[in-house]
């Protein structure tokens, strides 16, 4: 029966829970582009990274070469072998005659500026990539977690498929042409906020302006850590295929946005959209919390369960962004595969809150279970059981009946 109620989910598809009153009736961000906000870059994106609500995008999912904002994902990568005890503060990394000739100096990109055949402590080597952009020391942590670029960048790639990166593929750590190696400006908005809430000590690097290796001392290259805006991260980057590119991130008065930009024309417009974007976002949406953390969201029906519904919560607050005076309507509804075969496990994410203005997906979350429910008497268990068979019967009929006609 179970394996019946799986089959009956995945024709059913998405199942529409039965999701509280108020949430429907909310006013919700009025997309961007009504709003007549424009910008200069041909992808880009702003999120609040609380609720994960949509402010801006535009061409957000359309794949582009993402140039040194690749080394986010490398950084992922040594940041999760830190939190896995595979690497230490103390780890060193030797800088190979491969590091030092394509990284370094001669290479024609940003550099660390580290010796050929010396040695690189992990924290030294994280501002050479985070705040120098070094490509010298991207290489090298490549080569010493992996032992070649090829096969870090298969790490980088199975990591980005772990924490949600759908679209993008890694070719190399430093972000340098490649012809597959592409991004989606949403995509690198995910990465940053993942790390910003994974590892929020280690993201205190990408706020530091400036860092000294070989007594050369280079200034942080993200524009909006000098502009008063909040800003605390994380990373620009250049191609002459792909133009001008930052991933950013700002916090004002305990809210923070993340913004992407990729395909500007120089430097000046950079600095100039990004500055707009995150302005727009801090000025133009004021946050409203539709549930607490932990209140009941939605219900899911169970199979099998001493209760025929177990409640699903959020972990953290759900929060909207609402344009200040708007009163337009939105449409939610909680996704999940079910019934919920019992025994289900309190805690356990099965189901998303998504919420929609339009066509246009301005929040998508996951919610849990509230609660464990055990498996119900074998009154109750024959009685889904039979429900079950019935359904399939009516089911069974009725697509015969359609084949013939």
């Amino acid at each position: 029966m179970a394996a019946r109620a799986r089959q009956r989910a995945g024709r059913a598809g998405r199942i529409l829970a039965r999701v509280a009153a108020g949430l429907l009736a909310v006013g919700l961000a009025t997309a961007a582009r009504a709003q007549g906000f424009q910008t200069q870059a041909p992808h880009a994106i702003l999120i609040d990274a609380d609720s994960g609500s949509v402010l801006f995008e535009k061409a957000a999912d359309e794949l582009f070469s993402p140039a040194s904002m690749a080394k986010l994902m490398t950084v992922e990568v040594i940041f999760d072998e830190l939190r896995k005890g595979r690497l230490t503060q103390d780890s060193e990394f030797p800088i190979s005659e491969n590091a030092w000739k394509r990284g370094g100096a001669g290479g024609g990109g940003s550099s660390m500026f580290a010796q050929l055949n010396s040695k690189v402590k992990l924290p030294d080597l994280l501002r050479g990539i985070i705040v120098q952009s070094g490509n010298d020391a991207s290489i090298a942590a490549a080569e010493g977690i992996a032992g070649t670029e090829e096969n870090f960048s298969q790490i980088m790639n199975r990591r980005a498929r772990e924490i949600g990166l759908t679209r993008s593929t890694f070719r190399n750590a430093t972000g340098y042409s490649a012809p597959d190696q592409k991004v989606t400006a949403r995509d690198l908005a995910r990465l940053s906020i993942h790390l910003i809430e994974a590892y929020p000590d280690e993201y205190k690097l990408f706020s530091e302006r400036e860092f000294t290796w070989n007594k050369i001392r280079q200034q942080n290259r993200n524009p909006l850590l000098t502009m008063e805006v909040g800003a605390d991260g994380l990373k620009t980057g250049y191609l002459e295929e792909s133009g001008y590119g930052l991933a950013g991130s700002a916090v004002q008065n305990g809210q923070r946005l993340v913004l992407v930009v990729s395909g500007l024309k120089t430097a000046r417009d950079r600095a100039a959209e990004s500055r707009k974007l995150i302005d727009w976002g801090f000025r133009a949406f004021e946050a409203r919390q539709i549930f607490a953390a932990g209140e009941a969201v939605a219900e899911a029906e169970t199979y099998g369960g001493a209760k025929g519904r177990v409640a699903l919560v959020a972990r953290k607050p759900v929060r909207l962004l609402l344009p200040r005076g708007s009163a337009d309507r939105i449409t939610a509804r909680v996704v999940y595969q079910g019934p919920l075969v019992a025994p289900v496990a309190a805690g356990k994410e099965v189901a998303r809150l998504k919420v929609s203005r339009g066509d246009q997906p301005v929040l998508d979350m996951p919610l849990y279970t509230a609660e464990e429910v055990a498996p119900g008497s074998m009154t109750q268990r024959a009685l889904d059981a039979a429900l079950e068979v019935g359904t399939g019967w009516v089911r069974g009929t009725f697509a015969k009946l359609t084949n013939r006609s």
